[in-house]
């Protein structure tokens, strides 16, 4: 596996929620690929910056950026077609 120090790792994607962000964690793992997630709630202000920013976003290696920006359009892709399947 590589590594990579922390202060190479960039803003890849903004998540929209907590299962987005496990789902597409839990891909990135398998496929060895450094990673992290940050949330944008905190405690001191009762989560008004995920209101007005999102819920969070990812970060790694930018010459993953491709890879995971894919890697999140089949993701949402894949549930929105379960949706329909309903």
């Amino acid at each position: 596996m590589l590594l990579f120090p922390m202060a190479d790792y960039t803003h890849i994607v903004d998540l929209d929620n907590e299962i987005q962000a496990q789902r597409l964690s839990g891909v990135l793992d398998e496929r060895e690929i450094p990673h992290r997630v940050v949330t944008r709630y905190d405690t001191v202000y009762a989560g008004i910056f995920q209101t007005q920013h999102g819920w969070g976003y990812l970060e790694a290696p930018h010459e993953y950026t491709d890879e995971i920006r894919e890697l999140l359009v089949d993701l949402t892709a894949d549930a929105d077609d379960s949706h329909n399947d309903v």
